[in-house]
This record gives C-alpha cells, structure tokens and sequence, in this order.
C-alpha cells in the first residue's frame, strides 16, 4: 500500500502568513471563487469571480495606463524590471509556498519555479535595453529605410494551472519591457501566485492600472468579451491545442497578434550508446517534473532494443521508490495531481494500455485517502495505437516502446500532429544532432531532461503553437516594425 506523506505543520503555518498577504480585491459581480489545496481539498482563500463586463472594464483601464508607459524609455521599464526581479527573489521563500498550496508540487519543485519564473524578469530586464531596429539603404539608391520596433499595444495573456508563477512572468516580462500594458487571466485552479507576483509588480513601481489580473470561472466569456475589443492588440496563451485554436478564430476577427504555446506529445528517444544512468536521471527529470503535468515532460519514451531491458528495468526502480505526499512534507518527490478528473484520465490510461499489451512494472494506479494522488508508473512494450501513446499524458506515467534501427525511431518520434519539444539520449555527437535536426520539434533537449532556459526561444512546431516565448524572439511577440523611408537630396 502506498503511503502519502502529510504536510510539515510549520510550513502550513508558514504559508497561511503568505495567504494573508494577498490583496485579490473586491468580489465580481457573480460572486467569489474559492481556490482549494490539491493535497486535501480544503479552501485556501476566496477571490473574485470577474464577469465579462469587468474584464472589459480591466481593457480600459490597461490601455489608458499603456499610452503611459509605450512612451517611458527602455531604460526607465528595464530599472523597474530589476526592481521586480529583485523582489521575486526577496520573496522567494513565501512565492514557493504559495505555488504548493495551490498547485500541489513539492516545495523544492516550487523554488525550481520561481528560480525559472523570475529568470525571466531579469531577462527581459536586460533585454529592454538591447538595441533594436537598422539602417539600410535602398538597393537602387537615393534613399534610407530606418526600422525600428514599437509596442504591439494592449495584450491579452491567458496563462495555465501547472507553472502559475513562471508562465505569468514568462508573458508579462517581455510585454511591460516593449512597452504594453495588459490584462492577465490565470487559471482558475491556480490564481494566487499571479496575483501576488503582480502585487509585488506595483511594488516595484509597476503602475497599478498597467497589468491588470482578472479571476473568472468564465474562461469562454472572458476569452469572447476582450478579444473582440478594438483596443486589444495581442494575444498569448499556454494551454491545450483545442482551446489554443478557439483563441485563434477569436483573433482572427480581430487580427491580433497571436503567441500560442499549445499541447505537446514529447518523444524521448535512448540509443544504444547512451549513457545509461544519465539516461535514467534524463528520463525521470522529463517524466516527473511537475508531477508529468508539463507540456514538454516525456509522453512517449522510445529505447533501443539492446540497452532497453537495462533501461526499463532501472526506470521502474527510480519510480518505484518515489515518495508521495503533500508538497510541504519533507523529502517528497511527487505531490498530487490537480484534480479528480485528473485522477480519473491517468487510471483510463493505464487501463487502456495493460488491456492492450503493456506490462506494468510499477505503479499504476491512485493511493486510498484524500487528495487527488497518482503512483509514479511505469508501463513497457506500450503498443503504439495505446491511448497514453496518442495522447498527452499530463501525469507521473512513463509509457516505454522499444525500437530497432535510427530511421525507425525518428518516424515514429514524428508519428504525431504535435511538435513541441523531444529528447535525445546518446554518446555520438553526429547522431544526437543528426536526429536533433530531424525531429519535427520546436525545442530538443540532448542528454539531458529539462532543456528550458529564460535566453532560449521556447515553442512549438505543427499543432503545438505559434511564436516564441523567452530570450529575444519572445520580446519581438510584443513588438511591430516600422519603417521609415528617408529620401536624399542628390549630390551635384
């Protein structure tokens, strides 16, 4: 029987302090939402629950306070960016509780997430004052084009449940360094580390009405309310392809700017050569970050026939031994899902795969008691038409296939409509950038599980998204180009 580890009573404590801190603000006009702790269920705190009316209220009010800002210098947004940075890191300690108790990942998880998130910050902090725009001269002469880059103007971001910190600062950052206001609706599920990294924002000296946070149950009505107003000019989503696409024909009536960071079905590919503990350790950090619930975290792990016995059976011991419980109980390596439907999904997916033909070899299955927990898995020769191949697992289950030959590995690594990120595990420097440059993948991680980095341009290809988000690409998602055509005088 599987035993969950309860959460440590003086990190409760702790983290109700950081709870009496929040400043969500008066409830809408329907009423309040009530955010509950993964772990038991139990209410944390009430925060409004905005209809579209104040949504749109919330548009106004950004894009008054953006004319503003489009005209401070780079300088001036870059110091206040520091200034946020600075004081995300200050409050480090009270941001990482935060995230656990209404996400429910494990407290060292959370300091991961907030190392991540507020990298961000001080990117684009930096970034602000990079230069931008050229000179060129016209290729018949008599003349100069000086371009330059201007902010895209008010933008929309809609940020997810499972990194309630990092995909927030990962859109606001670059948007405020360009020069945009903007209005920023959480998950539902997980909007209180938002709301307390905007409160420090104004801190910072962030002006109040700039970036706006509007808490809704009313995802669809929100969405349909802003996005057809003419004052908004960009959206930026994290989330699930088909939501990613309802967005899209949204903005298309609008002609928005669109940055879509959408669902993913990552292949992990392990040759032969590969080095079988740091194949192990990349597996593990792919699969089991954030509890799986990663859009990027391993969906299909692909090994090669002679080291995929070693390789199975070492992946079922590390998960196997994982801890489960509350992510304020020490020593816990993997904290609830985020809720009952979740549980449900990941029990369907394993007994689709085991009806199918896959052997489980640990795990498998949800703990008796509360909380909505889900053993770290392990299923082998998962058939390739299984439900937890073709779709995006979302959970703590490693789903292995075996493969024989390169060329059959990277059809099959592609063998799906989506195309976010991939791994390659391997010791010959050709082959891992040879399969690299041939996954149809925004981003690929080579010997390694966790392959994000605040400089890096993170997104997809295929139905996985549009744009980038993160190092200089992310900052051009807020910017327009403009260019001005200087005639010359000719000379005698």
């Amino acid at each position: 029987m599987t035993t969950v580890l309860t959460a440590d009573q003086t990190a409760v404590t702790a983290s109700e302090k950081v709870l009496a801190r929040l400043k969500p603000g008066a409830a809408g006009a329907r009423g309040s939402l009530t955010v509950h702790d993964p772990f038991d269920g139990s209410p944390l705190i009430d925060v409004p629950d905005h209809d579209a009316e104040q949504a749109i209220d919330a548009v106004v009010r950004a894009d008054e306070a953006g004319r503003a800002w489009a005209a401070t210098t780079p300088r001036h947004r870059a110091d206040v960016l520091r200034r946020w940075y600075e004081l995300l890191v200050a409050n480090a300690e009270d941001i990482a509780l935060l995230i656990t108790r209404e996400m429910g990942k494990p407290l060292a998880e959370a300091h991961a997430e907030v190392t991540y998130g507020s990298d961000f910050v001080r990117w684009y902090a930096e970034e602000a004052v990079r230069p931008a725009g050229n000179l060129r001269e016209v290729p018949t002469g008599g003349a100069r084009l000086f371009t330059r880059r201007a902010p895209i103007g008010l933008s929309v971001l809609i940020t997810p449940w499972n990194f309630p910190l990092a995909m927030a600062t990962r859109k606001i950052a670059p948007a405020l360094a360009a020069g945009c206001p903007a209005v920023v609706k959480p998950a539902a599920l997980t909007p209180l580390t938002t709301l307390f990294a905007v409160q420090l924002a104004v801190e910072a000296g962030v002006p109040a009405d700039l970036v706006h946070v509007v808490t809704t149950s009313d995802a669809s009505g929100f969405s349909t309310a802003v996005l057809a107003d003419p004052r908004v000019r960009k959206v930026s989503f994290t989330g699930s392809t088909g939501v990613g696409k309802v967005l899209l024909r949204l903005a298309a009536d609008n002609v928005l700017k669109s940055s879509m960071e959408l669902g993913g079905n990552a292949p992990l590919l392990v040759f032969d050569d590969a080095d079988l503990d740091r194949a192990v350790d990349g597996a593990v950090a792919a699969k089991l970050r954030n509890g799986g619930q990663s859009c990027i975290a391993a969906n299909r792990i692909l090994v090669q026939d002679g080291i995929a016995d070693a390789f199975t059976e070492a992946l079922a011991e590390r998960l196997a031994s994982v801890r489960l419980g509350s992510g304020l109980a020490p020593g816990v390596q993997l904290g609830p899902v985020i809720d009952d439907r979740a549980v449900a999904r990941l029990s369907g997916l394993v007994e689709d795969a085991t009806q199918r033909g896959a052997k489980l070899l640990t795990g498998g299955s949800a703990p008796q008691g509360p909380g909505t927990f889900f053993e770290a898995t392990v299923l082998d020769e998962v058939p390739a038409d299984a439900d937890v191949v073709t779709t995006e697992i979302f959970g703590p289950i490693a789903s292995v296939q075996r493969f024989s030959t390169e060329a059959e590995a990277v059809a099959r690594a592609n063998d799906t409509e989506f195309g976010l990120a991939g791994y390659v595990f391997t010791q010959d420097l050709d082959r891992a950038f040879n399969v690299a440059d041939r996954l149809a993948t925004g981003l690929v991680g080579i010997n390694q599980g966790v392959p994000s980095n605040a400089a890096a341009p993170f997104g997809g290809v295929k139905q996985s998204g549009l744009g980038r988000e993160g190092s200089g690409e992310g900052l051009e998602e807020y910017q327009e180009i403009r260019f001005y055509n200087l005639a010359l005088r000719p000379t005698d």
